[in-house]
């Protein structure tokens, strides 16, 4: 009787062992799967950032070029919108501090979900040179 028993446990420890091992496989491979579904998403994110970005710049741009064109440049309201590709961006603003420095402001909207707001300072005297460049 005592044989018996024992064998019957050396069954229901191998049973469970194997019920414990494949749940376990099964938790690490849903995890994998998620993982690489979020990391997905997230590459796309910043994918579109960089769009937001780059419109913003292309803005920064146009606005350094109108500027260094005619150093007494006025933003006008015609100005403001910048169509690039299939995008659009802003100049918000430009400040001529006393210092001869030049601050402009550029706002980006990618498919109205990422934006990038940029402040760009340049040095009027030296050839409107870029003196920072920042995302605020």
């Amino acid at each position: 009787m005592i044989i018996l028993n024992k064998r019957r446990n050396k069954g229901f420890i191998a049973l469970i062992s194997a019920i414990v091992i494949s749940v376990i496989l099964l938790l690490i491979a849903a995890n994998l799967s998620l993982t690489s579904f979020y990391g997905r998403s997230n590459i796309l994110d910043s994918e579109l950032k960089e769009r937001s970005s780059a419109l913003a710049e292309a803005c920064a741009d146009t606005a350094i070029l109108k500027l260094a064109n005619n150093k007494d440049y006025v933003l006008v309201a015609a100005d403001h919108s910048i169509s690039v590709g299939t995008g659009q961006c802003d100049i918000v603003s430009y400040s001529f501090p006393r210092t001869g420095n030049i601050t402009i402001i550029t706002k980006a909207n990618y498919n109205n979900t990422y934006f990038t707001t940029l402040q760009i300072v340049v040095n009027s005297a030296a050839n409107m040179a870029v003196v920072s460049w920042e995302e605020i």
